[in-house]
């Protein structure tokens, strides 16, 4: 079963960046949202913590959510979700 990656985030940031490099690196199809530039986006993220703070980056891999993770808990979570080997 594929999962749905959600990279919440701003194309300004650093370590959005980063994800996004590491998640294209595995050829992953993944949805990055700017919550920034997207109003929307914002709130989606905001409803995702009980503080409704705009906690980004924050990713998303089906129902785990991962904000700001290392690069070795990012993979061990990609991996566990059998997205990569």
């Amino acid at each position: 079963m594929r999962i749905k990656i959600k990279l919440y985030g701003s194309k300004k940031c650093h370590k959005t960046n980063y994800y996004i490099t590491e998640l294209k690196k595995y050829n992953l199809d993944f949805s990055f949202l700017d919550v920034v530039e997207n109003e929307k986006y914002a709130e989606e993220l905001k409803s995702l913590y009980e503080t409704r703070r705009i906690n980004y980056p924050t990713l998303l891999l089906g129902d785990k959510k991962l904000r700001n993770p290392s690069e070795r808990e990012l993979h061990k979570w990609l991996t566990k979700k059998g997205v990569i080997k």
